[in-house]
């Protein structure tokens, strides 16, 4: 037969003896006693009303609200500044056509004269255009007997030229306007085959 456990009566409590005060920091009981009684004062202080949370957050969300107020104006300024900035930009252009044009109808007003004399306002008209673009930043590109380049020329024709080299641009079929990656549109060019 197994036996019980001999059980131990519990401590009586007068034999118990108070734990020892932590004083890990080695200062004395009253020095102690301050700097607890300082601390409690500082949570104490720390210790914000419902009030003043409510109070906080209202001044934060106004403070939202006027930021998206100006965020909201500055993105209306701008779409206003960029519109008139185009339509500044239209109308310097469209001036710049004009003296084009005027000169186009007086040529058509002179065409029962002299043709030569036709054909010269004509050529004025032409390279007054040709200098408008080149003005507004699209000079026009003609050049033959360069290098063929993908980003400025557009082959329209191969030819076997024997006196070029292969990829060589032969002839200008029709001009291009703007360099540098601004281009109107490339120049139409006819190009040396490779020979094999």
């Amino acid at each position: 037969m197994a036996t019980e456990p001999e059980r131990i009566p519990p401590p009586d409590e007068t034999d118990a003896v108070p734990p020892p005060e932590d004083r890990t920091d080695g200062r004395p009981d009253d020095v102690q006693d301050d700097t607890q009684r300082g601390a409690q004062h500082d949570v104490q202080r720390d210790v914000r009303t419902d009030g003043d949370v409510r109070e906080d957050l209202a001044e934060a969300q106004d403070a939202w609200r006027r930021a998206l107020a100006d965020l909201d104006n500055l993105r209306k300024r701008h779409a206003r500044e960029l519109e008139e900035a185009r339509e500044t930009e239209r109308a310097r252009t469209a001036a710049a056509w004009l003296p084009v044009l005027d000169h186009l109808e007086l040529a058509l007003a002179h065409a029962h004269a002299d043709p030569s004399s036709v054909l010269k306002g004509v050529e004025a008209v032409r390279d007054q255009a040709v200098d408008v673009l080149a003005r507004l930043g699209y000079p026009r590109e003609e050049e033959s007997g360069v290098p063929f380049d993908p980003g400025r020329h557009e082959v329209v024709r191969v030819v076997d030229d024997p006196d070029t080299e292969p990829g060589t641009v032969v002839e200008v079929l029709r001009p291009g306007y703007g360099r540098d990656g601004r281009q109107l549109r490339p120049m139409a060019v006819a190009v040396s085959q490779r020979r094999e």
